[in-house]
């Protein structure tokens, strides 16, 4: 489909060359009932651990062949692309996806069989499921996001539909009104520090985020001098679906399934956060003479424009646009080429922090090249800026 606008008698024509390919995200959900094929076919326990392979090994290979994709869509015709109802359509489709697979998955969990599957899944099976399940469920709170950040109620609502999987329905407050106000600063909960390891990081951001999303809506209450205990709090009415959504599948398919729902939970929440540790790993918004830190802009988040990960992720990695403009549709945001640059895509990227080493003898450099070298511009780790500290006092001596 071309999109055209005319502008002082000059038409203008585009065309999204990933138009099609935006429906994979909407598949995706799709993966646990993918297992039951393969290991109808493998007979194998490894079937059920096809969700990690997915993620870290099919997508990271799918940025390397695919390679990257620069193209803009031209200023004028960005209100005619938002308009498109395909793409929403897209992030619609994976709601009701996300959860007739976690359905699925609790029956399997619960012990059920279908053709292929004579027997309960072993503790072995019901793990990959529930990682796979996890994979998913990270993913969701990607288009729970992409859906969180629109003006319409009822994408508002979808958000916290896609966020009952696992339990984060305050991620939404926390982060459209604490980290787009925060974002690359020490305050953030939700910015990795430089030399901080992505498994210093997780506590930190989990119980930062909880706090900051309680305390947003404290304050919101507190302005409409109200009691904050109410069901129209935000934080409160979006784990109302959770406790719903887990609570229906374990009267369908029993309390046995619990812990499995947690471990498919604590996986989404990883994925999401080591994605946050790695958008602004190191980066800092310079303090004004005010004493107010500076404007966003496209030099505070690392950007990706590999394909596989950019159409896994509705175009997260175009992540300097979208702080610049967190309502505009993913179709629509731009790649900005002053915009610092990852090595690959934000799944090849994840697998780097595994291993802080790794992750540092990689990054570490990028960070200080992007400041020419100067530490003190830096969002520190504490442990290194005491390091960094005792450097200099004994150069000095």
């Amino acid at each position: 489909m071309t999109i055209e606008a005319t502008v002082d008698g000059t038409v203008i024509q585009w065309r999204d060359r990933k138009r099609h390919l935006w429906v994979i995200g909407a598949i995706v959900p799709l993966i646990p009932v993918a297992m039951w094929g393969i290991y109808a076919v493998t007979d194998s326990t490894l079937a059920w651990y096809f969700g990690p392979f997915f993620m870290f090994v099919v997508v990271p290979l799918a940025d390397l062949v695919a390679g990257r994709d620069g193209e803009n869509p031209p200023d004028e015709v960005l209100e005619q692309l938002e308009e498109d109802r395909y793409y929403r359509w897209v992030t619609y489709l994976f709601i009701p996806a996300q959860i007739a697979g976690l359905v699925w998955g609790a029956y399997l969990l619960g012990g059920g069989t279908l053709p292929g599957i004579e027997d309960p899944l072993t503790i072995a099976q019901k793990i990959g499921l529930s990682l796979g399940l996890g994979m998913v469920a990270g993913i969701g709170i990607n288009t729970a996001h992409e859906l969180g950040h629109k003006k319409q109620e009822h994408e508002r609502w979808f958000a916290r539909v896609a966020l009952a999987q696992t339990f984060y329905g305050h991620f939404f407050i926390e982060h459209n009104r604490g980290h787009h106000v925060r974002v690359a600063t020490p305050e953030d909960p939700a910015s990795g520090r430089l030399g901080e390891t992505v498994w210093e990081f997780m506590p930190r951001t989990v119980t930062g985020s909880l706090r900051s999303a309680w305390e947003l809506e404290k304050k919101r209450f507190g302005r409409l001098k109200t009691s904050h205990w109410s069901p129209r709090n935000d934080v409160l009415n979006a784990w109302a679906f959770s406790v719903v959504l887990w609570g229906a599948l374990m009267v369908a398919f029993g309390w046995q399934i619990l812990p499995y729902l947690v471990l498919q939970a604590v996986v989404g929440i990883w994925l999401l956060e080591s994605v946050n540790y790695l958008e602004h790993y190191g980066m800092k918004r310079q303090k004004l003479a005010s004493g107010r830190y500076e404007r966003v802009n496209p030099s505070h988040s690392w950007n990706s424009n590999n394909i596989g990960t950019n159409v896994l992720l509705y175009h997260l990695q175009r992540h300097s646009d979208h702080h610049a403009n967190p309502t505009r549709r993913y179709q629509a945001l731009r790649d900005f080429k002053e915009a610092p640059t990852l090595p690959t895509g934000y799944a090849g990227m994840i697998v780097l922090t595994w291993v802080p080493q790794i992750w540092r003898s990689v990054m570490d450099e990028k960070v200080l090249d992007h400041y020419d070298g100067d530490l003190s511009r830096t969002n520190l780790h504490p442990r290194t800026a005491a390091r960094y500290r005792r450097r200099h006092a004994g150069a000095g001596a």
